[in-house]
């Protein structure tokens, strides 16, 4: 079996530590992962083999065309079972391979037709039939493919049912130990922000926060991640509050766990813009998931899961006060904050994590390769 993807990094959590490792280790057949990433071929202490098609320059016209067909040629070479892809402009390599005999499985990891909606500064009269074109195209490939993986359950409504299973990308349990390092109410008077930093994901707003409740008390803010663009970064240290950030760059998984067991809470302030309203915030359970409160962007479908877990409080996201109330009321009930960061954890336990999800996926691969396993029970 292939997992490929010419968009995501090699060391996408969801691929590679989650849906390629789940399947090599309980069906018990080799998988590999094809990238272009020009990182070289390489493979890791579990065996996975990842093959790079090389790096693609030169923009998304020729990654579509030159990059397709590398990857067209290379995952055909290798006769896989199953070839699993992430990335819409794989899909007609996806129709290739399943026309050449190799069976198909296409990963949705985002609603990419209401994306390009939701593209301001594409003018509408590209913006509608380019949104258009895309789903058409997917509607039709979803039809010819073995396998559908939607990432939510909004997305997998635009799927054929009888080949749809949704996977949703919640935390694994062993990255997030129940025991915590340190006492809660004896933590520092730090929160954290994990992941993308950009101006939609609530940056700005953020920052704005600490300068806000600075003037009370000051309030840390532990942030690991990528500034996107990178001239954001300039923007951000220039606002008053960066004074009270300290900035980790990437951080690898051990020292994500390490830093949310030294917080007082999760920040997943995302703005009512694109997707996020309707999608799954994977940080904001994996901050459940460390035994923090979450302070979140109050939608529909974010109230359900923080007041149905009792995990949080709601905020408007692009208001800097009212995050920084947030920050403070958790501060001053730190008896109240740690039960729900405990609640949070107790929903992650129940409901949202990996492991069922993993075996969604198991059983759609068990339907597409009927005998052909070596399942590892126990």
């Amino acid at each position: 079996m292939c997992h490929m993807t010419n968009v995501h990094p090699r060391t996408d959590i969801r691929i590679r530590v989650k849906e390629a490792s789940s399947l090599a280790e309980t069906l018990g057949v080799p998988v590999s992962l094809f990238v272009q990433d020009g990182l070289g071929d390489e493979t890791d202490e579990n065996g996975m083999r990842v093959i790079d098609t090389g790096l693609v320059s030169g923009g998304r016209l020729r990654r579509m065309s030159v990059g397709a067909w590398r990857m067209y040629r290379a995952v055909h070479k290798a006769r896989p079972k199953v070839a699993h892809f992430h990335d819409p402009e794989l899909i007609p390599v996806g129709l290739a391979l399943k026309l050449s005999g190799i069976k198909v499985v296409y990963d949705i990891h985002e609603d990419v037709p209401r994306q390009i909606q939701n593209k301001k500064y594409l003018p509408a009269l590209i913006r509608h039939p380019v949104a258009w074109t895309v789903e058409a195209v997917e509607w039709v490939a979803a039809h010819i493919f073995d396998g559908l993986v939607p990432a939510t359950p909004r997305i997998a409504e635009r799927f054929p049912a009888a080949k749809t299973v949704v996977v949703q990308n919640f935390p694994l349990l062993s990255e997030w130990p129940s025991v915590v390092e340190a006492n809660y109410a004896q933590r520092p008077e730090h929160v954290a922000y994990v992941g993308g930093i950009t101006r939609k994901r609530g940056a700005v707003e953020m920052i704005q926060a600490l300068e806000v409740i600075a003037e009370r008390q000051p309030v840390r803010l532990q942030l690991a991640g990528g500034f996107q663009p990178s001239g954001l970064e300039v923007e951000l240290k220039a606002l008053a509050g960066w004074q009270h950030v300290d900035y980790r760059g990437w951080a690898s998984r051990p020292e994500v766990a390490q830093m949310l067991g030294q917080v007082r809470a999760g920040l997943v302030v995302l703005h009512p813009t694109a997707n996020y309203p309707d999608a799954y915030p994977v940080k904001m359970f994996e901050y459940m998931a460390a035994g923090l409160p979450v302070i979140a962007s109050d939608f529909p479908l974010w109230r359900q899961i923080v007041d149905g877990a009792g995990c949080g409080l709601l905020v408007d996201p692009l208001n800097p006060r009212a995050i920084a109330e947030a920050m403070q009321w958790l501060l001053d009930h730190p008896e109240e904050a740690e039960a729900m960061g405990r609640r949070g954890r107790e929903a992650v336990e129940r409901v949202y994590h990996w492991e069922p999800e993993a075996e969604k996926l198991l059983d759609l691969y068990r339907r597409l390769l009927g005998g052909e396993t070596r399942e590892v029970i126990g």
